[in-house]
């Protein structure tokens, strides 16, 4: 028996405050917060509105002994510390070693790739259980393509071949962190160049696996299943994936060795609105600016809670069928829903999900139980038919 069942470090942050605030409110036991400095975590705890009781852990990226020491006093680590290239390994590292479960919101797959290289198969030996891209990139996408195939299995005996996934509507923004990741990725592979490897294939996180030819989805086109135009969605790179990593650690793949899957933003308006539109998309670069949120920045609450999406999945078979998958949030991507769902994925490996140990995704080791408790709980829908 451990001392808790979630710690949160980086609860000092902005993202990790939001989800210390959720465990608060929602009234979990058996959790405690953790961060560089005492002071500063007892800031946050008072500023939540958590219990002077709340248990507070000091534990810093650069002193790996205090990683460990967190790592062994409680069941799952909830990481909010990014860019986790910069930040992670150490604790990637001493949670495979001692058999403590992690997640965290990962968007970096050259590191991710790294972390899986170095430490899966020490993960599964220890029984230790490693999930990362547990926010907006990617539960909902993830979730969104399992619970389309379980769909399409039940009701066509087989999964389906093609499956596109089309960001219909979002409001909200990513969030500083996620930024800051996508910025050190791009960084670290001007530095080195064989990075780029990683960054431009679909199976990066499927070691050993080569996959069918996958869209690019690098410029805006007309998609006739939805007779809409679409452009590149600037998470797709990182979703697919995780995609993908899921269908390889599903044993015999589980959506088929054959498996072909993108993503893209649908543009509002028809016709040549529609085409206009998919192009300033397209020309736009959400990390070109500085006016976005800084690390440890974020939107208010009110503008959370205004903040939803709507994802739609279409999967099409060999020989014509169709099934399509619908999925929703009912907060601001990057931030309300993202700080709902990391919670709830770490109580789903506390309460819910036994499993085995190494690096996975959600999909692969959660699967339909962490969906229904998303939907029970977190304000997602999924809807498959």
């Amino acid at each position: 028996m451990r001392d808790f069942d979630i710690i949160v470090y980086g609860a000092t942050g902005f993202t990790g405050r939001l989800v210390a605030e959720y465990l608060t409110q929602i009234g979990a036991k058996r959790w405690a917060m953790a961060g560089r400095s005492v002071a500063k975590l007892e800031e946050v705890r008072d500023l939540i509105g958590g219990p002077a009781d709340t248990p507070l852990v000091t534990a810093n990226a650069d002193d790996p002994a205090s990683l460990r020491t967190m790592c062994e006093r409680t069941q799952v680590v909830i990481s909010t510390v990014g860019p986790y290239q910069l930040y992670g390994s150490d604790l990637v590292a001493a949670c495979a070693e001692t058999v403590t479960a992690y997640v965290d919101l990962c968007g970096e797959p050259v590191w991710m790739r790294q972390m899986i290289d170095a430490h899966h198969e020490t993960a599964r030996a220890s029984g230790a259980r490693i999930v990362f891209s547990c926010g907006f990139d990617s539960i909902p996408f993830d979730l969104g393509v399992l619970t389309l195939q379980d769909a399409a299995k039940a009701k066509f005996g087989h999964p389906m071949k093609r499956v596109k996934g089309r960001v219909r509507k979002m409001q909200g923004g990513f969030s500083g962190g996620t930024a800051a990741s996508l910025k050190a990725t791009l960084a670290a592979a001007a530095k080195n160049p064989s990075l780029l490897g990683l960054l431009i294939n679909p199976f990066a996180l499927a070691p050993g696996f080569t996959g069918p030819s996958q869209p690019k989805g690098l410029l805006p086109e007309y998609d006739r299943t939805i007779e809409a135009w679409v452009a590149p969605f600037i998470m797709a790179p990182i979703n697919t994936k995780n995609v993908h990593r899921t269908n390889f650690l599903l044993g015999d793949h589980g959506y088929g060795a054959d498996f072909v899957y993108d993503e893209m933003m649908v543009a509002p308006g028809l016709g040549e609105m529609g085409k206009a539109a998919a192009e300033a998309i397209a020309k736009m670069n959400p990390l070109s600016s500085d006016k976005g949120p800084k690390p440890g920045e974020g939107p208010s609450k009110e503008e959370r809670d205004a903040g939803f999406y709507d994802l739609l999945f279409i999967g099409e078979g060999a020989a014509g069928e169709r099934i399509d998958c619908v999925v929703t949030g009912d907060r601001d991507p990057g931030y309300g829903s993202t700080s709902k769902m990391i919670a709830e994925t770490a109580l789903c490996l506390v309460e819910d999900v036994a499993g085995e140990g190494g690096i996975w995704t959600p999909g692969a080791l959660m699967g339909q139980v962490l969906a229904d408790r998303l939907q029970a709980k977190a304000g997602l829908t999924f809807r498959a038919g």
